[in-house]
């Protein structure tokens, strides 16, 4: 299942701060293209807004225009990314050296 309750938003500061809560939970960067990137996190603000301020390169790289969220139970989060990575292909995750799906987002 993609994001519950998917809204696309632009991936700016204003949109950011406006909309994205300082709870834990997963987020979507995308573009028109493709999906980017789908972290998880304590804190899904202050992740949104340091990969605004290109935190992680390879995400900046491929120039994300939007990103979607959805809050859920610290217990949950590591599940609930996987099964999103595993649907959505986001070729950042791709690209990561870890083994397997999980990867924890350095941004929060």
């Amino acid at each position: 299942m993609p994001f519950q309750n998917y809204v696309a938003s632009t991936f700016s500061q204003l949109l950011i701060e406006r909309y994205a809560p300082p709870s834990a939970g997963v987020y979507g960067l995308s573009n028109a293209r493709e999906w980017i990137f789908v972290g998880e996190t304590e804190n899904i603000k202050a992740a949104l807004l340091a990969h605004l301020q290109a935190a992680n390169r390879a995400v900046a790289g491929r120039s994300p225009t939007g990103f979607t969220f959805e809050v859920c139970p610290p217990h949950a989060r590591f599940a609930r990314q996987d099964r999103l990575i595993q649907e959505l292909e986001p070729v950042c995750n791709r690209s990561t050296p870890h083994a397997g799906p999980r990867r924890r987002d350095t941004a929060g």
